[in-house]
């Protein structure tokens, strides 16, 4: 499996992703691991806020096969499980933008933000300003609810206003075509693909994602020629 992934992807250009969601619990670190093993890259979570015991990065470690992915460092490890600007307030910390450094990788690298765009940092910045100082494409998590629809335009809009490019959708959850055909419409994003509700979600079901994923990141990251 590993070597298919390999064979599939050699030929790509270093790709740096940031993976983010229209919300909280929307399956941000689920979709990153499938991305992580599909392209064989390295992980980053910038901020961890709360559950250091089982933090998302080893989450991501327990569910990848391939033996090539590197995990970075948190800039920030903050003790609650809150929003990051309150989380580091309780912590005694302030979190500064400047203080983010993209890790030093000749490999793909895949970075997982916390809940939406518009979680707030500090008084002064958004996640999504942390995004537009990065500059790396966006591949946006949606999930189908009563009002998904509306938070995922407004989160592409709110990219696209900035210029923040986005590299797709991953739609997580039960089919809905009426409600992912329409975001697609109204956004002109491209589906990089679409995870189904799973009993559990092990190694082995992220490989078999990570295999479907493939032509579309092929397809739609740039590919030296």
């Amino acid at each position: 499996m590993e070597k298919q992934n390999k064979n599939n992807t050699k030929n790509l250009k270093k790709q740096t992703l940031f993976v983010s969601g229209i919300s909280t619990e929307i399956g941000k670190t689920v979709a990153a691991a499938i991305l992580v093993e599909s392209l064989q890259a390295d992980y980053w979570k910038p901020i961890q806020s709360g559950d250091l015991h089982h933090t998302d990065t080893m989450k991501v470690q327990a569910l990848i096969s391939n033996s090539k992915t590197q995990f970075h460092k948190e800039s920030y490890r903050l003790k609650t499980p809150a929003s990051p600007h309150h989380s580091a307030n309780i912590d005694g910390i302030k979190i500064k933008l400047p203080h983010f450094q993209l890790p030093n990788t000749n490999n793909h690298l895949i970075i997982e933000g916390a809940g939406g765009l518009m979680v707030p940092l500090n008084k002064q910045h958004l996640l999504i300003d942390l995004m537009e100082t990065l500059q790396v494409p966006v591949v946006l998590v949606s999930q189908n609810y009563l009002g998904s629809i509306n938070h995922t335009l407004l989160s592409t809009e709110a990219l696209q206003k900035r210029n923040i490019p986005i590299a797709g959708i991953i739609f997580n959850g039960k089919p809905t075509p009426s409600t992912q055909d329409i975001i697609i419409h109204y956004s002109g994003c491209k589906i990089l693909g679409h995870i189904l509700p799973e009993k559990e979600i092990t190694p082995k079901i992220v490989s078999h994602y990570a295999n479907q994923f493939q032509r579309n990141l092929v397809d739609v990251l740039a590919i030296d020629k």
